[in-house]
């Protein structure tokens, strides 16, 4: 079974990526295989996580099994709700186990600038309410490029970029509970396409996550 994808178009595009279990069929000619479209590889530790498989009686006459085919082991897929505005400015992404952000290093620094803005203030304050209203204590602030200029100058600015981001963060949190884990991966872990400039500004970026209110 393969997730489905639905798409609207609003004031704001929303990406809804559902998940199922998947029991895939074994039997003496070879497996019948399902599988999810690839996604772009993610910073260590960030990965998404899903809860355990629903367990399913190998024997419940419902299934109607071929002849001498088994079960392979049952695998959940995460649940991903993506939510960009049309302006791809600034972006969502919500799991059943966190909540993260991406805006543009365009809309919070000038070109080749670690300083922020006055509208990238008013926004990292409104990520900093969703993070009260999470309950999160564990917040991650992660600074990227595009593949342009040196790697070092890259992974230089990134992290300056994303001490920037934490910095407000922590000001309108004021929260000594609070701990932060800020890295700068440069052109590390890009989510488009650098041969293009949209997909360069798409990877010219800081995000921001934090574990989702288990209530």
């Amino acid at each position: 079974m393969t997730p489905t994808r639905t798409r609207t178009t609003t004031p704001r595009l929303t990406l809804v990526l559902t998940a199922a279990t998947l029991m895939v069929a074994t039997n003496i000619y070879g497996a019948v295989s399902a599988h999810a479209d690839e996604t772009p590889g993610v910073p260590p530790g960030t990965e998404a996580s899903a809860s355990a498989p629903v367990k399913v009686d190998p024997n419940d006459p419902d299934l109607k099994l071929p002849e001498g085919a088994t079960l392979a082991t049952a695998k959940v897929l995460d649940i991903k709700q993506v939510v960009e505005d049309q302006s791809g400015d600034e972006r969502r992404e919500d799991t059943n186990a966190d909540v993260k952000f991406a805006l543009q290093a365009e809309v919070l620094f000038g070109k080749d600038s670690a300083k922020l803005s006055a509208e990238a203030k008013a926004r990292i304050s409104t990520i900093a309410e969703e993070i009260k209203a999470q309950n999160a204590t564990k917040i991650r602030v992660f600074g990227f490029t595009d593949n342009l200029g040196s790697s070092a100058h890259g992974d230089v600015l990134s992290r300056k970029r994303a001490d920037a981001v934490q910095n407000i963060l922590d000001q309108v949190l004021s929260d000594s509970s609070v701990t932060y884990e800020v890295r700068g991966y440069g052109e590390q872990y890009p989510i488009a396409d650098n041969s293009t400039e949209t997909g360069r500004k798409k990877n010219r970026r800081v995000e921001v996550s934090f574990p989702r209110s288990e209530s």
